[in-house]
């Protein structure tokens, strides 16, 4: 389901964790590269699950107000712990390696987001802890967005066709008016879909994954190839 034309695109929402933050790389695999560089040697059999324990372990039980350093520094908590390691220093640094990584590119989508908000209303839809709206207030986002919807406090999460329709309400478009952005083919590409909105994959360099999601679809190595598109 392809893009419409700009003349007629009232609303562009975008994905956070992997999209925003990062071109394409979810925090799965990030984590388990700041993991591996602190000499943590386990394969992905072993630490798949122990980052999603960890990652399900947030959903709903943080406070609306907690920072961005205190969730990644929790979530890497978190993943030490599942993983049989002592947490403190450990967690600190690869929580401050994260973020030293995602703040750049945070910093790049929020000049973005201030390009698109003069043309369209500009929102987010993401599964995360319930303090999405918070996080976004602190890395500068929030200025240029009129919605995010956080799974935590929606009460349901991508893929649902629900989570879409509570975005597009607020920007008051309907689907085939707005564009969807994410990194994720089974819960960005697919619920955009469902929903029947159309949508633009940001697929991470050297990804195995295959695609688009529909044929035609356009698929991006980084936001600024967004950026081209939309403006």
């Amino acid at each position: 389901m392809a893009p419409t034309d700009a003349a007629s695109r009232r609303a562009v929402l975008f994905d956070f964790g992997g999209t925003l933050d990062a071109d394409g790389v979810p925090w799965k695999e990030r984590f388990f590269r700041l993991f591996q560089a602190e000499g943590i040697r386990c394969g992905a059999d072993a630490f798949d699950p122990a980052f999603y324990h960890a990652d399900d372990a947030l959903v709903g039980a943080v406070s609306p107000d907690l920072s961005w350093r205190e969730t990644v520094t929790r979530l890497a908590g978190g993943v030490a712990r599942n993983l049989g390691l002592r947490e403190g220093p450990l967690n600190e640094r690869i929580a401050n390696y994260f973020l030293a990584e995602a703040g750049e590119r945070l910093k790049a989508s929020a000049a973005l987001l201030a390009l698109l908000s003069r043309r369209y209303r500009v929102g987010i839809v993401s599964n995360f802890y319930g303090n999405l709206a918070a996080v976004c207030r602190e890395v500068g986002l929030a200025p240029f967005l009129s919605v995010v919807v956080d799974s935590a406090q929606a009460g349901c999460a991508k893929p649902d066709p629900r989570i879409f329709r509570i975005a597009l309400e607020a920007v008051g478009a309907p689907p085939a008016q707005a564009v969807f952005v994410g990194d994720s083919m089974r819960r960005d590409m697919a619920g955009a879909r469902r929903v029947g909105m159309p949508h633009i994959w940001l697929r991470a360099r050297g990804s195995s994954e295959e695609g688009p999601c529909c044929p035609g679809d356009p698929v991006v190595g980084t936001l600024e190839e967004v950026r081209g598109m939309l403006l």
